[in-house]
């Protein structure tokens, strides 16, 4: 094979190997970015996986054509991706930057090998999507700071500065050495969400529910048609297992105990005055006033840790 035949023999082979590069590449980057939020711990592994995967088949192809550079750069990234291959084990956001970065190193040395510029866009955009992480120690430090403080107010007591505090003890505990702040603050919006729609339906369902208590106060039992009796003790329930979710304790011990009332009520088993009625509809108007303030106390809580967390 003459000289002229064998350059262009390789310059096609290295055509070829750009395009695979490409899109091996590609499939990392979005394995990565992936699995940066977290995944489930099966999906998670197969992530790490398919970057293990790519990075070993660029260099492996990168050694058939005498491309030494890239095949040092693509190898030299396993240890980094071993790094966070398992969901369980201590990884941290320094863990993740370093991969990054020897993905940077991949790039530039593709580029320097080929002539073909890769974007090196994507290797500091994977930079750049690394999770903002905070100390365990530190976040620590600043909610006990927040609890000595005791932000939290109103009838209600909340406890969540005190709850985050156990639960970052127990991660210290475990060898967890960072939290991932964008995690922390999904956490806080989550409760937010459900603690906000816990309040919409409490909202929602207290005309019913007064409607409810005035007609068995002015009339008897048998007065009240028994399907609207059952459908009011169901959302009664509801009621009730809402509260259970987002840890209303005061809530959930009065929607339980006016179950229990109308149930007994359903079955006429004892005779209720109209001034009994009068006190669950008080009680009633009071529990969901207390609701109010619950809602807004744990606004002021969750503000809290927010605004003591790193930008």
């Amino acid at each position: 094979m003459s000289v002229d035949t064998e350059d262009a023999f390789q310059k096609e082979l290295i055509e070829l190997f750009v395009q695979e590069a490409q899109e091996w590449l590609q499939q990392i980057h979005v394995a990565l970015d992936e699995l940066q939020q977290a995944p489930p711990a099966e999906r998670y592994r197969s992530l790490a996986q398919t970057i293990k995967v790519g990075i070993t088949n660029l260099g492996g192809s990168a050694a058939t054509i005498n491309l030494s550079d890239v095949e040092r750069a693509s190898f030299s990234a396993l240890p980094f991706i071993e790094a966070v291959q398992e969901p369980n084990a201590r990884i941290s956001a320094d863990d993740f930057l370093a991969l990054c970065k020897q993905l940077g190193h991949i790039h530039g040395s593709l580029t320097r090998a080929t002539g073909v510029t890769f974007d090196p866009e994507a290797a500091q955009a994977c930079v750049d999507s690394v999770p903002a992480a905070i100390g365990t120690k530190e976040l620590l430090v600043l909610l006990r700071g927040l609890h000595d403080q005791n932000p939290g107010t109103g009838t209600f007591s909340r406890n969540l500065v005190q709850t985050m505090v156990a639960q970052t003890e127990g991660l210290l505990q475990r060898g967890v050495e960072q939290c991932n702040l964008p995690t922390i603050q999904e956490f806080l919006d989550r409760l937010a969400e459900a603690e906000q729609g816990f309040l919409d339906l409490v909202r929602q369902e207290l005309p019913h529910l007064s409607a409810a208590l005035q007609a068995l106060k002015n009339g008897s039992v048998a007065g009240v048609a028994s399907s609207h009796l059952h459908n009011t003790i169901e959302q009664v329930a509801q009621l009730w297992s809402a509260a259970q979710q987002v840890n209303a304790a005061q809530a959930m011990t009065f929607f339980m105990g006016l179950h229990s009332f109308l149930t007994i009520v359903s079955e006429q088993r004892v005779t209720v005055g109209a001034h009994r009625y009068e006190a669950v509809q008080s009680r009633l108007a009071h529990s969901v006033n207390g609701l109010e303030e619950w809602a807004q106390c744990g606004q002021t809580e969750r503000a809290a840790i927010s605004g003591v967390l790193p930008r």
